[in-house]
């Protein structure tokens, strides 16, 4: 009988989680046609690599597809930080053209509160980013054993 490992069980659910995420927002973006321009389509793209990666860690766990997921991981983060950039600059154009008299205060929290486009919306990859990088920590595929040192040997 083998022996129940917490951690194998953590790293399952976070991949689940992640992959349910990835899909439902998807499909959001899909609903919001979020697809009008080559800019809107980067998520799309992010989220399938990012898929990928998570499909490949479960279906053939190996070093190869825990540094795959890392790497997928890493792709979404930027995806969201730059979606937080470009969401913000065009809520930024918007509220300087109905009332540029508005000061830089004024103007940031105009475009906080917006709700299209919405500033904050692609932190919801860098969550999911986070996620997966979660279920890639201390993973035992990757973690080498370390090698006893003698007594009184020097490291």
């Amino acid at each position: 009988m083998t022996q129940f490992d917490p951690s194998t069980a953590l790293r399952r659910v976070l991949l689940a989680l992640l992959v349910v995420g990835a899909l439902s927002m998807a499909a959001d973006l899909l609903l919001l046609a979020h697809y009008e321009s080559a800019w809107m389509l980067v998520p799309f793209a992010a989220l399938a690599v990012g898929l990928a990666c998570a499909g490949a860690r479960i279906a053939r766990p190996s070093a190869l597809t825990v540094r795959t997921l890392k790497g997928g991981m890493s792709l979404l983060f930027v995806t969201g930080l730059l979606g937080l950039v470009l969401h913000y600059q065009a809520g930024l154009e918007f509220q300087i053209d109905m009332d540029p008299t508005l000061s830089r205060w004024a103007l940031f929290w105009k475009v906080a509160r917006m709700k299209a486009p919405p500033p904050l919306a692609p932190g919801a990859l860098l969550q999911l980013s986070l996620l997966g990088l979660a279920a890639t920590y201390r993973d035992p595929l990757v973690t080498r054993p370390q090698i006893a040192q003698p007594s009184g040997a020097p490291l």
